[in-house]
């Protein structure tokens, strides 16, 4: 390995490693540097539901390009990525509205969806229970992945085509100099980049402290589960419900959207946090269930805590119970999350001497948005060609 590159990404997760995979392809010299052995934030405590359906039209785009992305790559490699779209179920009448007006939206903007009837869904989708289930809405194009397999299988597949990766090193000083950046690690080494691009929020606080704390980001705390084996029991792609219709950010595009969450119960535990119910199977036969929403300014992330608190997976089990009979709901791990976003715009971007690119606070859209936002990224901060 050398120390001089055309590009240096800090961060070793979804969003720094698709720009050092852009770069890459570009046939530029790329070294990605990651301060743990695996990344272990947002990218790898996530459902791994790949879904351009549950974002607006700006970053429907992004997540459009994202699948292509995640199927050529998977064409080539196995990063765990299967096909089998996505479904938001409809529990009552306002929910089919949207899911009707989504669709049009949708037919409008060539990306392929179509509507379910309850019979469709029950047939679909087994264990989904006939009191709860109205109608849905289902786009076959989407994927899943399994995020704590793909991000190292995709580390892997990068270093077959040319990356060079240093795990467990600790970015701790970037400077800008005449026509390069100089970066220095924790373990005393020196490497040199033309551009150098920060993807991760730790290291944004480590390397610019104060900047941070300006930055305004916010940090959102998830929490999330997963059953035992559910045996022989199959559930195919991402399963989004009634709550995450009324949540995800392609709703609020639909006409009834904004009379319809005038309505809501603002003091309902669902809203105060953030509780939406999704299920989506792993290839060990376990479900993923979640999840919720607590917030803070990045510069108080500490006040989140660590504790899991119960009342709210029970709240999540309750619900969940009410939408689909598994074969078992028993649990067998728990876990928080943390994803970083923009208070005032839909990710944080800040370039610092002309060659220093802080990009982060991509929020929950991290797995679905971005390979494809860091593919115009690339473009962008190289001058290629936009294609």
């Amino acid at each position: 390995m050398r120390n001089v590159y055309d590009l240096i990404v800090i961060g070793g997760g979804v969003l720094g490693t698709f720009h050092a995979y852009h770069a890459i392809k570009k046939g530029l010299a790329v070294a990605l540097i990651e301060k743990d052995a695996t990344p272990l934030g947002a990218t790898v405590r996530n459902f791994g539901q790949v879904v351009p359906s549950g974002m607006n039209g700006k970053w429907q785009v992004y997540g459009r390009e994202s699948l292509k992305i995640y199927k050529d790559i998977q064409s080539k490699f196995d990063v765990s990525v299967r096909q089998e779209g996505t479904v938001y179920l409809a529990s009552n009448e306002e929910e089919i509205q949207l899911l009707e007006e989504l669709s049009e939206i949708n037919n409008h903007n060539d990306y392929p969806s179509r509507l379910l009837t309850q019979k469709e869904c029950l047939r679909d989708y087994p264990g989904l229970r006939e009191n709860y289930v109205k109608a849905g809405l289902f786009f076959p194009e989407e994927v899943i992945v399994e995020p704590r397999l793909m991000i190292n299988r995709l580390h892997a597949y990068l270093v077959g085509i040319g990356l060079e990766l240093y795990k467990n090193t600790e970015a701790i000083e970037c400077h800008s100099l005449v026509d390069y950046v100089s970066v220095h690690t924790a373990k005393g080494d020196t490497f040199s980049a033309g551009e150098v691009i920060i993807c991760n929020g730790s290291d944004f606080k480590t390397l610019y402290p104060l900047l941070f704390n300006e930055s305004n980001l916010e940090v959102s705390k998830l929490q999330m589960m997963q059953t035992k084996s559910q045996g022989i029991y199959r559930l195919k792609g991402s399963v989004l419900t009634g709550l995450s219709i009324r949540r995800y950010e392609a709703f609020a595009e639909c006409p009834s959207f904004d009379a319809i969450k005038a309505k809501e119960d603002p003091d309902s535990l669902e809203k105060k946090w953030g509780v939406h119910i999704l299920f989506k199977q792993a290839v060990d036969g376990s479900i993923i269930l979640g999840d919720s929403h607590e917030y803070a300014p990045a510069e108080h992330m500490d006040e989140l805590g660590f504790d899991i608190k119960m009342d709210i997976d029970r709240f999540i089990l309750t619900e969940a119970q009410k939408i689909m009979d598994l074969p078992t709901y028993e649990i067998q791990n728990r876990w928080t999350g943390r994803y970083s976003q923009c208070k005032n715009s839909d990710i944080y971007q800040k370039t610092i001497d002309k060659n220093i690119h802080i990009v982060t606070g991509i929020g929950g859209k991290g797995m679905t948005g971005s390979a494809g936002f860091a593919k115009e990224n690339i473009n962008s901060i190289f001058h290629f060609k936009h294609a």
